[in-house]
């Protein structure tokens, strides 16, 4: 009886990742839903049916082949889909990067393409969205973790499961195809639940549930379109061990600013006394009245009740806030996706400009849009991917003009990004790369020793320069952009044009790929959906 006991222990550790997780292989069918995850009923779009959608999960060096199915209906939205894998450097698979435009056209109602990929040396903590339009902003947003067997930190913590994800999301009344011009978020979700100002007070919020002397891997996620929001926990400290996806050395903090897209791989040690705790996440500019902005971390035994303390007004001050340049990459290594070094090489020479390749990107507003260096993006209807692997040699042979930086492989690139203070802090994420902030927001010196690697990184506001540095070694074409999605889809973006006369050798295309464009131009031509 008891072998059989710790069978049946051991069957549920390995697959106890959490039931709703699927992956690495699996369907995933995007559909319209009404859902209420703040007591606001609207039509959304879904993956998998829930809000967030699945976690999708993997082991480091697995494959994952994602067959996603367009079973969209509601044409109040828009129709067509894709999938982004954030923060995954997709070497050799390109055409699988999913973003709209770049890399593939939209998959349309009652076709399904299948994102297969390899992520490699990859492990961490990663998300998926829509990369159409402002698609993401209805709902089809989720987490996706790659777990490593022998991951270095793994003696830091007791629990590193599904149960210890947590997603934080803006929420809107109104659907991304009637947004205002300057659109505003109703609620705050963590992990899918929240209430709006105003709201019911009868709408649940969200649990997360501890057990006292354990420590606790929880991976914080950023699935915002818009707002950065101040994450933390009353009574507790979070060790950072994971930016972005790159392990750091363990930094202790009581408060973390994340902008959109995002992640952080904190530890928590259940070390207080049994009780209910606030669980906050704050944007800008507002507070908790009506138990807005917050969640729960529940101790096993603790009733089944919300803290006893108002959080409007015992609101802990931050002595220990999350300072990006106090984060430091655990083991040096080249940001390239290919990397099997294990000693850190310098992405060009330890001085501003002294990179291979040094591009200045000035954002600016004009009219309705933004623009970088004078150009607003404007989405071609020829995939780039298209456009070279159709015969564009050179990046000055693709469109659209003026937003296509051509990059030479193999080289060290510097990008400063002068900040622009209108609707920021701007979160940048380049597709493909990770890369160095050797000067972060809100700081004036450089670190070519030991800065942090990430994927995401905020701009700041007025005086700051934020500079970033990363290697050549992918092949493709590569969108780089604002994560306010809304930013975005107003011009925010540019596209690093990385060794295009090698791409049609090193990224194959699936048949299925190849017949996205026809199918989506046929579907537009007929039905006159997007």
């Amino acid at each position: 009886m008891y072998q059989l006991r710790s069978l049946v222990l051991l069957l549920a550790a390995i697959s106890g990742r959490g039931l709703a997780a699927i992956g690495p292989s699996a369907d995933l069918t995007i559909s319209n839903s009404n859902i209420s995850p703040d007591g606001f009923t609207r039509s959304a779009v879904l993956a998998g049916g829930t809000f967030p959608g699945p976690v999708i999960q993997g082991t480091k060096g697995g494959q994952f082949s994602i067959n996603v199915i367009n079973s969209l209906t509601d044409t109040s939205l828009d129709l067509g889909t894709s999938i982004h894998w954030h923060g995954l450097f997709q070497q050799h698979t390109n055409y699988v990067d999913g973003a709209v435009s770049v890399t593939q056209c939209p998959i349309v109602p009652n076709n399904s393409f299948l994102y297969d990929f390899n992520a490699n040396n990859q492990a961490g903590t990663y998300w998926y969205h829509s990369h159409y339009r402002n698609q993401y902003c209805d709902g089809l947003r989720g987490a996706l973790v790659i777990y490593d067997p022998d991951d270095p930190q793994a003696g830091l913590y007791d629990v590193d499961d599904e149960s210890t994800i947590i997603t934080l999301a803006d929420w809107y009344h109104y659907l991304s195809t009637n947004a205002p011009a300057v659109p505003a978020f109703n609620s705050t979700l963590i992990n899918g639940k929240g209430r709006y100002p105003g709201g019911p007070d009868s709408v649940d919020l969200a649990i997360i549930n501890v057990t006292a002397g354990k420590r606790y891997r929880f991976r914080l996620v950023s699935i915002s379109c818009d707002p950065n929001f101040t994450f933390s926990i009353d009574g507790h400290q979070l060790t950072i061990i994971e930016v972005d996806g790159t392990n750091v050395q363990p930094l202790v903090v009581d408060s973390i600013q994340i902008f959109a897209a995002q992640r952080y791989s904190f530890v928590l040690n259940a070390n207080q006394p049994v009780d209910n705790y606030w669980v906050r996440s704050l944007p800008p500019g507002q507070g908790y009245t009506g138990l807005i902005n917050l969640a729960v971390l529940r101790y096993d035994g603790a009733p089944s009740a919300n803290p006893t303390t108002d959080p409007t007004t015992n609101i802990p001050v931050s002595q220990l806030p999350l300072v990006e340049t106090n984060l430091h990459v655990l083991r040096f290594m080249r940001p390239r996706p290919s990397a099997s070094l294990t000693a850190y090489i310098q992405p060009g020479n330890p001085t501003p400009g002294g990179a291979d390749i040094n591009i200045n990107l000035a954002i600016a507003i004009s009219g309705a849009q933004f623009t970088v260096n004078d150009v607003a993006f404007d989405p071609p209807s020829v995939p780039v991917l298209l456009q070279i692997l159709s015969g564009a040699k050179n990046a000055s042979d693709l469109v659209p003009a003026g937003s296509l930086y051509a990059l030479e492989p193999n080289k060290s690139v510097e990008l400063t990004i002068p900040a622009l203070a209108i609707a920021g802090p701007h979160p940048i994420h380049l597709h493909g790369h990770t890369f160095y902030v050797v000067r972060s927001a809100g700081n004036s010196s450089y670190n070519w020793d030991n800065p942090v690697l990430r994927d995401v990184v905020s701009i700041g506001g007025t005086g700051d320069l934020v500079t970033i540095r990363f290697f050549t070694d992918n092949p493709g074409p590569w969108f780089l952009h604002c994560h306010i999605d809304w930013h975005l889809n107003a011009g925010l973006a540019v596209v690093m044009a990385e060794d295009v006369p090698d791409v049609p050798t090193q990224d194959i295309t699936s048949d299925a790929w190849n017949d996205l464009c026809p199918t989506y131009n046929t579907f537009v031509n007929t039905t006159g959906h997007l």
